[in-house]
């Protein structure tokens, strides 16, 4: 590895250096109790509040509970009387959430709140406050049960605090020194002091799942699919940063995060989505199940079992305490309920997912022109051509450098007439310079982010000196999106798409390399309080911008470095400034598995890894795991060696052209799949325990994973392998080997030998798999070229699949109902192909004319096909007995129309 390029821990903060964490963890060695005024309970419309106080500060918090549509619980607590309103997140949740009136019972001590169903119960205990999650009477998640709930009421600051240090109203400043170590109304760091206007103001409250152990989510973080436990002083952080070369196996923040957390075990899965923006910790601890004999003699004596239970310790800086509850009981149903509080996936347009190329920097006009040359010349697809900063005038957005892009037109026409896209880079910070037009529009408008002063914050980026947009301002986002318009943004053309990176924001000489907490947004609100969305922020803005410059007829495409919880509705993200080494491949897998499941499915990881020289069969291994994740794109950094796929040798060009094309004929697959993530909210790439909910040995693994829920992938991630351990799931299930056929019985490990053009996928029995069976140059010109079928059967003999097909570009899908949505059924022995959304009509010209059988035991007497005008005719195939597949080529049945193939 490359060790002077490490990240430097002396730049970003461990636990012990954050005080909100050090002053949550002392409070709870003083065990203050809360307790339920339930004396207090009104029941609102849609709400039942009450109020809870702590014996220590005897100021009342209100909790508020809410039952959402889908079997959603949502807890509110928030100080009853604000010295100053507290942040609540915004723009974030769908605005439309249903609410489900909760019955109430109960007396002084409790309360019981029951949604219509009555399987679903919160039962609130008042003293100590607690509240328990009850579905059909058992308990799944307890609220409070270890006393953790931590709230800092505003307080009027003393301006002489800050010289005296004697701090009345925080039991625990005495001193000067006990003072600033706990980091009440100012916080040390290096050679930053945080100067907290508002004071302390922050949050915290544990939840424990029982029967549970296994827990995902929370990204980002460089880390396993299942959380770990976490040590005192090593929790889960969320907060994003720009962390070049961040450290594999870690829990530091890097660029994005999501406060979504969920829980899964034989029979139930749940989910906890924590709405906080500002910087978050999540502590976990896993008690194990225990058995013990009762001591008693005679037959009472039986083993009492205690479950095993999972402790999750949230705390945030600032704003309130607003949890939604997501009580499942399946994936599939915590996915709905998770995007329906924060909204699905949106549809990419179909170039997006073919393969995008992209360094820092393709150095000019000439350069582009020959790397897509270069393409066309080895026979390698590809979609889209990408320009990092050095194509703009000095960092200058929105602009061209003048020498080495002097015609950016011209440009895009030659990438159009390929039916190729080209993307640039936009990032939220803006150059200081007055005769920069962007700059002087933002500044005349008051746009930028301020300093505490008041004047606009100033810190340094790739432009040298710049001031950074506002875009938790919605007047800041409505001016940005006009910016993308085409007669504004000069030079592009509706084949230019974007980029937004560095939105952590990133700021060189900042505390952590970010923006100084104490800057102030629009509405008056610290930087503090909403640091984790300054990112998905931009993003939305743009992804506006795209789809305002085409009077809102086609989709954008945006990838944005920083997220929260539901970026998902704007684009794709990744996984930042990864490492050409062989552990940042291996560790891309759980960390797109983690995006996945938080409901971010359009991810993926730079191939090759960003920062260094891979080897070739490094890169090799990348270009074949990258071909079947999500998002596509080969990228590196400044001063790397060049790595266009065609400058290894023939050897390596061969392999690297297979696994993209491999990709280019799963499309239509991928695709449907996207249509999926977007309508019924399940991910693209999924872990196995999301399809063997059921199967213990499933929940661990993080080094292969389901594309849909038709292919097993297990990327190879070590270099020299030989021969690799697949673990094959479900004991009745059956498995084909997607290229050579073999199959084998689920619910196993097996032993598959590897070579350098390996790439293991295997086909699950009972599934049809849409492809092309032609590649063209990209995915422009495969519109109308003819798919196969690769029907797997069960060992019952029947398969199901599906095909999604649309323009690929508009949102005609959505305003005209112009998409065609089929299903193909294998059945006792016949194929059929039917419409599976009525509502759908799309002209297609296209043919289904290869289709593949796989596990069918006797070679049939003879195939026919049936069209819905009843003609029939004998359709010629071969039969292989020894892997047990029968072939049918050159057919031409409509994708379209309704039709069957009898195999007799």
């Amino acid at each position: 590895g490359v060790e002077d390029e490490a990240v430097d821990k002396t730049i970003f903060k461990d636990c012990g250096k954050i005080a909100f964490y050090r002053r949550q963890k002392q409070q709870l060695t003083k065990n203050t109790t809360y307790q339920a005024l339930l004396g207090s309970v009104d029941t609102e419309q849609d709400s039942t509040r009450f109020q809870i106080i702590s014996e220590a500060t005897k100021i009342p918090l209100v909790a508020e509970v809410y039952g959402i549509e889908k079997d959603i619980f949502r807890l509110k607590i928030n100080e009853e009387i604000p010295l100053k309103p507290r942040y609540e997140v915004p723009d974030v949740i769908n605005s439309k959430l249903g609410t489900v009136r909760l019955v109430c019972s109960g007396d002084t001590g409790s309360l019981i709140l029951t949604d219509r169903k009555g399987d679903l119960k919160c039962h609130v205990s008042a003293n100590p406050f607690k509240i328990d999650l009850l579905s059909k009477n058992e308990a799944v998640i307890s609220i409070n049960s270890l006393g953790q709930l931590y709230f800092e009421h505003l307080q009027v600051p003393h301006k002489q605090r800050a010289t005296k240090g004697n701090g009345q109203n925080t039991p625990a400043a005495t001193s000067q020194e006990n003072q600033e170590d706990l980091g009440l109304w100012e916080e040390k760091f290096g050679k930053f002091v945080d100067v907290k206007a508002n004071g302390p103001s922050s949050v915290g409250l544990d939840f424990s799942l029982h029967g549970f152990e296994h827990l995902y989510g929370i990204p980002q973080h460089a880390e396993s699919h299942q959380l770990k436990n976490t040590r005192d002083g090593d929790a889960y952080r969320l907060y994003n940063l720009d962390v070049y070369g961040y450290q594999v196996h870690d829990k530091m923040g890097i660029y994005g995060s999501v406060p979504y957390l969920l829980a899964h075990k034989q029979g139930r899965t749940v989910g906890i989505f924590w709405l906080n923006a500002s910087e978050t910790l999540v502590e976990i601890n896993t008690e194990p199940a225990v058995e013990y004999t009762m001591t008693q003699m005679g037959p009472a004596a039986a083993k009492q079992k205690v479950r095993c239970r999972t402790d999750v310790h949230w705390m945030s800086e600032s704003g309130i305490i607003d949890v939604f509850l997501l009580t499942g009981p399946t994936p599939a149903d915590v996915f709905k309920q998770y995007s329906y509080i924060t909204g699905t996936q949106a549809m990419p347009p179909l170039f997006s997912l073919g393969y995008h190329q992209c360094r820092w920097n393709y150095e000019d006009e000439q350069d582009v022109k020959a790397v897509d040359a270069g393409f066309d010349e080895h026979d390698i697809p590809y979609d889209v051509i990408w320009l990092d900063i050095e194509h703009t005038e000095d960092k200058k957005y929105f602009t061209w450098d003048k020498k080495r892009f002097a015609n950016p037109k011209r440009m895009q026409e030659l990438l159009r007439s390929k039916k190729r896209k080209l993307v640039v880079i936009s990032d939220p910070h803006i150059k200081v310079d007055p005769d920069y037009t962007v700059y002087a529009q933002a500044k005349e408008q008051g746009f930028f982010v301020k300093n505490p002063e008041g004047g606009d914050f100033e810190g340094v980026c790739w432009p040298g000196l710049s001031s950074y947009l506002d875009f938790t301002n919605p007047k800041v986002r409505e001016w940005y999106s006009s910016l993308f318009a085409f007669p504004v943004y000069q030079g592009s053309t509706d084949i230019l798409f974007l980029w937004n990176d560095m939105n952590e924001p990133s700021v060189f000489r900042g505390p952590e390399l970010t923006m100084h907490k104490s800057a102030v947004h629009y509405g008056d609100w610290e930087h503090r309080e909403l640091h984790n969305i300054y990112g998905f922020y931009q993003q939305m803005a743009t992804a506006e911008g795209l789809i305002q410059r085409s009077k809102g007829k086609e989709r954008p495409f945006v990838l944005s470095r920083s997220f929260f919880a539901g970026s998902q509705k704007y684009g794709a993200v990744w996984t930042g400034d990864n490492k050409a080494e062989w552990s940042y491949l291996k560790i891309s897998i759980p960390m797109l598995l983690t995006l996945s499941v938080s409901g971010i499915s359009f991810c993926g990881a730079d191939v090759g890894g960003f920062i260094g020289n891979p080897e070739a069969e490094l890169l090799v291994r990348w270009y074949q795991a990258g071909a079947y994740q999500p998002f596509f794109r080969g990228h590196a950094t400044m001063n790397t060696k060049r790595r266009e796929p065609w400058l290894f040798g023939e050897e390596y060009t061969q392999l690297i052209r297979e696994a993209i094309r491999q990709r280019y004929a799963l499309l239509p697959y991928l695709y449907s799949l996207f249509y999926h993530a977007h309508v019924s909210s399940q991910p693209v790439m999924r872990p196995l325990w999301v399809e063997y909910p059921d199967d213990l040995e499933t929940f661990a693994v993080e080094d292969e994973y389901m594309l849909g829920s038709a292919l097993l992938v297990h990327p190879v991630t070590d270099p020299q392998t030989a021969t690799i351990d697949v673990f094959l799931p479900g004991s009745d299930e059956v498995w084909y080997d997607s290229k050579t056929f073999a199959y084998w019985k689920g619910g196993c490990t097996v032993k598959i030998p590897v070579t350098l053009d390996t790439i293991p996928v295997f086909q699950r029995g009972g599934s049809v798999v849409p492809v092309k069976t032609t590649v063209g140059t990209s995915t422009g010109w495969m519109a109308d070229s003819p798919y196969g079928l690769r029907v797997a059967l069960s060992p019952q003999g029947s398969a199901v699949g599906e095909l999604y097909l649309d323009d690929g570009h508009s949102f005609q899908y959505l305003h005209q109902d112009q998409f065609l949505y089929r299903k193909f059924l294998f059945c006792s022995s016949v194929l059929t192909n039917r419409c599976a959304n009525e509502k759908g009509h799309y002209p297609s010209k296209c043919i289904v004319e290869q289709i593949l059988v796989l596990g069918l035991k006797k070679k049939p007497s003879s195939v026919t096909t049936h069209l819905s005008d009843g003609r029939a005719q004998p359709a010629a195939f071969t039969y292989c007995a020894e892997t047990s597949t029968l072939r049918l080529e050159k057919l031409s049945l409509r994708v379209g129309e309704d039709w069957e193939v009898r195999v007799g």
